[in-house]
C-alpha cells in the first residue's frame, strides 16, 4: 500500500509531561540560537490530556528549569499543599495516624502542589505549539519504521477497517512520519516501547520492570468537608501482608476531593477483585468522611512503572530514545513521576539539539550520551536514592518494608552501601485458585461505592466499534483452556473497565468474551495476564477514554 510520508527532525509519540517537555525543549534551544527545527507530537487520545491519568501531587522542579516563570503564565499550579496526614489502617474501622517521624521523608509534601495533570499537558500543549511544535491528537502511532536496525520514523494506525480488518468505505491509510531520531513517550507499557526493549535487547541485565494498577475518582464535595491542599494516604487496609499498595485522598481546587487506591501487580491470589478493593477503599471511616454527601463526577485507572532505578532499561538506540515511563522513570518513593518524566524528555532535547548541530546529521545513531546526562542529573540522583524502596516493600512487606525504607531515607538519605533487587516477574506471582483464600465483596451501595460499568461510564470511554480488536491474544484457546481451570480467569477481576468476561454458549459450554469497547487503556492485562498471552495495541487513534480533568 502506498502511504503519504512526512518528513521531520524529530517525531515524538505521546502528548504526556515527557513528550511535551522534550518538545518544547527542544523549540527553545532552537529559538535561542535562531535555527530552525521540525518538532511534532502525535498523541493518539482525542485530545491533549484525554488519556492522562495521574495522582498527582506535582513537584515544581522540572516546571520551573522549563519555564521559570510558569506562575505569571497561567501555569494551572495553584493549589499548594497546606498538610500531610498518613495512616495505617488497620482494619475496615481502625487506623493510626503516623507521626512525621515515622514516615519515609520522601512521602512528605511540602512545597508540593495538587493538580490535574491532565489541564497541565494541555497548558504544556499551548506553550509548544506558541514555539512552532506541531501537534496532531487523534493519531495513534501503530509501527515503528525499522530499517537496517535504525528506528526511522513511526506508522500512524490506518482508520476505517472492519473488524477483519479489511477497510470499509470509510478507510484511510495511516501516514509515515519519517524522523533523523523518534522519542517514544507514551507512558506505563507503551505499545511501541515494549517492542523496541525487546527488539534491541535494552533491558538486559536490569531487574524485571515492575507494576502497579492506579485508581482514580474525583469528588465534589460540599464547602465544610473540602480543606483545600490537604493531602491523606494511607497504608494498610483493605490490601493485606500478601498484597502491597497503598490509598490517597488529596483536597484540590474547586471544591474536588481525589481519591484513589494503588495496589501492586505482584499480588498473587487470583480472586482479588483490583475495582472491589478500591470500592472497599472509601468505606474506611477515615476516607468516608469527606465523601459522605458529595457526587462522583469523573472514574479513570491506569497501570504504573514503579521498578525505578533497578527496571530502568537502556533508553537509546539507533535512532530514538525512550524517556518518562515508557521507560520507567518514576520515583516510586516519593510516588510522583510527572516531574521526573518531564526532567527525562529535557534531557532528551538536549543531547538531540546538540546532536543536530553537527554538519551534514542524517539521525539514525545510537545517542549514548543521553545516558551520560540523566547520571549527572538530580533525576539519577533521585532515582538512585530510592533504588531500594520498591525491593524492600515486596521482600518484607508493607510494615518491615516501611521501617526500613523509613530509616534508610530519614537516616541514611537513600545511600545504604547496598542494593536490593527484585528479580521476579509481577504475572509470575499468581497462585492456582486452588492455594488461594476465596474472597467475598459486598454489593456496591451507589452511595460511595459502585459497580464497574457505570464508573466506566464516568472515563467517557468511546471505541469505534466496527474496527479490530486491539486485546490480541497469542492463542484464543488459553483462557479458556488454562486461565480459567488454574485462575477462575483473572482477567475478569484485574481489569478495571469490564473488558473481559465469561460466558456460557447456547451448550452451557464457558467462553472468553472481549468487551474492548470498555477499555480505558490502563494496560494491566498485557502485564498482570499469568499466561502472558495479551498483547494491548493501539486501536484507532482517538478511541479510549476522554478524561476532562485527570
Amino acid at each position: 500500500m502506498e502511504r503519504e510520508s512526512m518528513e521531520f527532525d524529530v517525531v515524538i509519540v505521546g502528548a504526556g509531561p515527557a513528550g511535551l517537555s522534550t518538545a518544547i525543549r527542544l523549540m527553545q534551544q532552537a529559538k535561542a540560537a535562531s535555527q530552525e527545527l521540525m518538532v511534532c507530537v502525535v498523541e493518539k487520545g482525542s485530545e491533549v490530556g484525554a488519556h492522562i491519568l495521574s495522582g498527582a501531587v506535582f513537584e515544581t522542579k522540572a516546571l520551573q528549569e522549563l519555564f521559570p516563570d510558569w506562575q505569571t503564565m497561567g501555569a494551572p499550579v495553584t493549589t499548594p499543599v497546606t498538610h500531610d496526614d498518613i495512616y495505617l489502617f488497620k482494619s475496615d474501622a481502625n487506623a493510626t495516624k503516623l507521626p512525621h517521624f515515622a514516615v519515609p521523608k520522601t512521602m512528605h509534601n511540602s512545597g508540593n502542589y495538587i493538580v490535574s495533570m491532565g489541564n497541565i499537558c494541555r497548558w504544556l500543549a499551548e506553550q509548544a505549539e506558541q514555539l512552532g511544535v506541531e501537534i496532531f491528537p487523534g493519531f495513534a502511532a501503530s509501527e515503528v519504521i525499522i530499517e537496517d536496525d535504525v528506528v526511522k520514523g513511526i506508522l500512524i494506525g490506518d482508520m476505517g477497517l472492519d473488524k477483519q480488518g479489511q477497510p470499509k468505505a470509510s478507510f484511510e491509510p495511516g501516514m509515515e512520519l519519517r524522523a533523523k531520531y523518534t522519542v517514544f513517550a507514551e507512558g506505563c507499557r507503551g505499545h511501541l516501547g515494549k517492542q523496541l526493549i525487546q527488539h534491541f535487547s535494552l533491558d538486559k541485565d536490569r531487574s524485571p520492570q515492575h507494576y502497579a494498577l492506579g485508581f482514580k475518582e474525583i469528588w465534589d464535595v460540599s464547602a465544610d468537608k473540602h480543606h483545600p491542599g490537604l493531602v491523606v494516604h494511607s497504608a494498610g487496609w483493605p490490601l493485606n501482608k500478601d498484597t502491597s499498595g497503598g490509598g490517597y485522598l488529596y483536597h484540590a481546587e474547586n471544591q474536588q476531593i481525589v481519591v484513589g487506591l494503588i495496589i501492586d501487580l505482584n499480588y498473587s491470589n487470583p480472586n482479588i477483585n483490583l475495582f472491589e478493593e478500591f470500592q472497599r477503599y472509601k468505606q474506611h471511616p477515615v476516607i468516608k468522611q469527606y465523601l459522605s454527601g458529595g457526587k462522583r463526577i469523573s472514574y479513570g485507572a491506569r497501570a504504573i512503572a514503579k521498578g525505578g532505578l533497578n527496571s530502568l532499561p537502556k533508553m537509546t538506540f539507533n535512532g530514538g530514545m525512550l524517556v518518562g515511563c515508557d521507560a520507567g522513570t518514576l520515583n516510586f518513593a516519593k510516588i510522583k513521576g510527572n516531574h521526573t518524566a518531564m526532567k527525562s524528555g529535557m534531557l532528551a532535547a538536549e543531547t538531540l539539539f546538540a546532536q543536530l548541530q553537527i554538519e551534514g546529521e542524517l539521525g539514525g545513531k545510537d545517542l549514548t550520551q543521553f545516558a551520560d546526562a540523566i547520571k549527572d542529573s538530580w533525576l539519577y540522583d533521585e532515582l538512585y536514592s530510592s533504588r531500594n524502596f520498591g525491593p524492600a516493600m515486596h521482600k518484607f512487606g508493607t510494615f518491615w518494608g516501611g521501617a526500613f525504607n523509613t530509616i534508610e531515607q530519614n537516616w541514611f538519605g537513600g545511600k545504604l552501601p547496598f542494593t536490593l533487587k527484585d528479580n521476579s516477574l509481577d504475572h509470575a506471582q499468581m497462585k492456582p485458585c486452588s492455594e488461594s483464600a476465596d474472597i467475598t465483596y459486598p454489593k456496591p451501595d451507589n452511595v460511595i461505592s459502585f459497580d464497574r460499568l457505570s464508573s466506566v461510564y464516568l472515563s467517557n470511554t468511546n471505541h469505534e466499534e466496527v474496527q479490530p480488536c486491539h486485546l490480541k491474544l497469542k492463542d484464543s484457546s488459553i483462557p479458556i483452556s488454562v486461565n480459567l481451570p488454574l485462575y477462575n480467569e483473572p482477567a475478569q477481576r484485574y481489569c478495571p473497565a469490564g473488558v473481559y468476561e465469561v460466558i456460557t454458549d447456547e451448550n452451557d459450554q464457558p467462553q472468553f468474551q472481549i468487551n474492548a469497547q470498555n477499555c480505558i487503556h490502563c494496560k494491566t492485562c498485557d502485564i498482570k495476564d499469568p499466561s502472558q498471552n495479551i498483547t494491548w495495541v493501539t486501536p484507532e487513534g482517538g478511541g479510549g477514554p476522554n478524561y476532562p480533568n485527570m
